[in-house]
């Protein structure tokens, strides 16, 4: 296994050796950047890198995780700016078939008009970030497999319960390097978040599914929300009497925007990205894994469409789930089709090979066995993952798994229990309970899993549960039949059934008879099973892969390229600047689009139904102080070469004096897989111009006073 020295060595000369990279390329821990500052400033930054480092001090203070993605307050009253696919789920919340908020838009009349977000909404404000290594493996040299994995995982709980014992913050640890290095990081949890305005899906989702992940685009994804606290200060529960969050420091929104070859920067939490993965693992993706997502997304597209196309109430509940789903589906799609385009495999199998030819016989023993351990898992990849949706795409069946897992866990002590289990979990628990009648109806959801449980039952006999088997039965027929059972006799549809079974969950007591509990029993104890042959394999993975990364790191330091974590939700930055798009011979697109591409795409109807108030404002063409001086026009959109995945989704993009420019939202078709390989030819990020915002905001959906209190014209 690689020594702390050598590893070390290796991280400093790849973080040197970033100068001489692509300025676009790499997703930079806030404590790195000091040591980019020369490259930085080379390419038009003009404050101080070392300002960077400091993840409690402005700007990055103001750089959130919101939801699934990312945020950042523009005020000192705690507005906080998002995508409107963010909070998509925010807004489904709040919407019924009579009052839908999606179709129409909202704006609060007043901050007691405000809305509560859905209860399992968070927005954590990171005031932490420490290295955790020695503290993280002390226990677990000398260990393997289970053993390792699980020396490593108490570690990190205590790690974590140290750092939650001062009360009302969120901590975690986080894996860099896969292995090799560990962060601590601690963040406020803030639970009271409101929403303020939503702009009509017309503007926020403008082209849908036909322009997700395209170029040119004309899509204002934003949306405002508030956070509130207790009077105390301190994070609380949804009250009346709460105020709204001071938070450290806000972002200055820029009154100027941006033009070809000006410096950008973005702060966000990107979710994960595998670039550092091995030549099989890339195989894997590619053959395998990419064409499974694919096919399994858009039948779960299909049958939700099909069975709420008569059924408006389901439709609204199912809103947010389909939009997920279809953008997970397209971007499997422009993956694996991004992959094959740059021949990923090929050339990451050639450049893994000269890797290991160039290694040190020291750290060849290591990765073999490394090599050895991924193949064993992949074997199971089709299994996992189908039955992993059928609980994470369910309401009902989901939460009766869900509270037999947390009675099971809360029977030990705190420490040794899961996590996501913990008592620091609960509330999350108890708000993703109480929002499943919003988000439920019983024939699409009987439909969903009966698409996706049949798939199961035609999986080959070595990837078989026995436990899933004897639920579900081995046939089709079978299948129907037991779901008509199971969801004529379940209670669980109703709220005050699935609090009570939780309130005896999480004191580790028998949860109350019904059919999907009774079910969940078993199926429990399979799920658990698995975990913990999965939990072996990661084990050693865990203890093998700082052997593949000094390999790694040696091998790019020849190269002269740079080294940079892969993504893993922390807080990351990337920069570079706005750049035109040449992605196909003889093609050629401008970095920014204006108003009139709405008008060329509207056919008013879905998804270019753009609204008659904002076809009106067009053709007044009355855009005030947000004109750009240059195409004397209001702009939309526009693109940078900044380096982002899943996760940047309302990242904010920073110009050369640190003011907010632009809201990240989407990556072109060609750069959808940049999360595997990263192509500068093609790796583009599309941003929601600040100016498109203000000037909606001051002449199309009126708002001058959330205008005022960002600190910009309100005209």
């Amino acid at each position: 296994m690689a020594t702390r020295s050598t590893l070390s060595t290796a991280l400093a000369l790849g973080l040197t050796l970033a100068a001489g990279a692509h300025a676009d390329e790499g997703m930079w821990m806030p404590t790195q950047l000091p040591d980019l500052a020369k490259p930085l400033k080379a390419a038009g930054f003009k404050g101080n890198p070392a300002d960077l480092a400091n993840v409690t001090a402005a700007p990055l203070s103001a750089v959130v995780r919101a939801g699934g993605g990312t945020g950042s307050f523009v005020s000192e009253d705690g507005l906080l700016l998002t995508n409107h696919h963010v909070a998509m789920g925010v807004i489904q919340y709040n919407s019924t078939a009579e009052h839908n908020l999606i179709d129409g838009g909202f704006i609060a009349q007043g901050r007691s008009d405000e809305r509560p977000s859905n209860p399992d909404f968070r927005v954590l404000v990171t005031t932490g970030f420490d290295k955790v290594t020695d503290e993280v493996l002390r226990d677990a040299r000398g260990k393997t497999g289970r053993a390792y994995f699980d020396a490593v995982d108490r570690a990190s709980k205590r790690l974590v319960a140290e750092c939650e014992q001062e009360g009302n913050v969120r901590c975690s640890v986080a894996d860099m390097y896969y292995g090799t290095d560990f962060y601590r990081i601690r963040q406020l949890e803030l639970s009271d978040v409101r929403l303020v305005y939503a702009p009509p899906r017309a503007i926020g989702n403008y082209g849908d599914e036909i322009d997700n992940f395209m170029w040119p685009r004309h899509t204002g994804d934003f949306t405002l929300l508030r956070a509130y606290v207790g009077k105390d200060g301190k994070p609380a529960a949804y009250s009346p009497d709460n105020v709204p969050y001071h938070p450290p420091a806000h972002l200055k929104m820029a009154i100027d925007g941006p033009k070809t070859g000006d410096f950008a920067m973005l702060a966000g939490y990107p979710g994960i990205t595998y670039r550092h993965r091995t030549a099989a693992e890339f195989a894997g993706q590619i053959d395998t894994v990419l064409p499974r997502r694919v096919a399994v997304f858009q039948q779960m597209i299909d049958t939700i469409e099909a069975t709420t196309a008569k059924d408006a109430q389901a439709r609204t509940r199912y809103a947010a789930q389909l939009q997920s789903l279809k953008n997970n589906r397209k971007r499997a799609a422009g993956e694996l089709e991004g992959l094959l385009r740059s021949d990923a495999k090929t050339q990451r199998a050639s450049d893994e090979a000269a890797m290991l030819k160039a290694t040190d016989a020291t750290w060849q023993p290591d990765i073999q066995a490394l090599l050895g351990s991924l193949s064993q898992g992949a074997s199971m990849g089709e299994r996992d993952f189908v039955l992993e949706q059928a609980a994470a795409q369910s309401q009902l069946l989901r939460s009766a798994l869900l509270l037999e897992r947390l009675r099971i866990e809360s029977a030990k002590p705190d420490t040794e229990r899961e996590s996501g289990y913990q008592q620091r979990d609960q509330a999350l628990i108890e708000g993703t309970l109480k929002q499943v009648q919003r988000r439920y109806a019983s024939e699409v959801e009987k439909a969903l899993l009966t698409n996706l449980l049949t798939r199961y039952q035609q999986l080959p006999d070595a990837q078989r549960v026995p436990e899933f088997d004897a639920a579900f039965g081995r046939t089709p027929a079978a299948l129907v039949k037991a779901l008509d059972t199971l969801y004529s006799g379940t209670r669980l549809g109703d709220e005050a059934e699935r609090l009570s079974r939780f309130a005896a969950a999480k004191e580790g007591k028998a949860l109350a008879h019904d059919p999907l509990i009774d079910l969940a029993g078993p199926l429990v104890a399979a799920q658990l099973r698995m975990e913990g042959e999965r939990k072996e394999r990661e084990g050693e993975q865990l203890r093998l892969r700082p052997a593949y990364m000094q390999a790694l790191f040696a091998w790019r330091a020849k190269q002269g390229r740079a080294v940079y974590p892969d993504a893993n939700r922390t807080l990351r930055i990337s920069y570079g600047k706005v750049e035109a798009l040449s992605p196909r011979d003889a093609v050629h697109f401008d970095p920014v689009t204006t108003v009139a591409g709405i008008v060329e795409k509207n056919t008013n109807a879905f998804p270019f139904d753009a609204p008659k108030p904002l076809l009106a404002a067009i053709a007044k063409g009355d855009f005030g102080s947000t004109a750009d001086p240059v195409l004397k026009t209001q702009t939309v959109n526009f693109l940078t070469n900044l380096d982002t995945t899943g996760g940047n989704s309302g990242s904010p993009v920073l110009n050369a004096r640190g003011e907010l420019i632009g809201l990240n939202f989407d990556s072109n078709w060609e750069s959808v897989s940049a999360s595997w390989w990263f192509d500068p030819r093609f790796k583009r990020a599309v941003h929601v111009d600040m100016r498109y915002l203000r000037w909606l905001l001051a002449k199309v959906y009126p708002a001058p006073a959330l205008l005022t209190e960002m600190g910009v014209p309100a005209e």
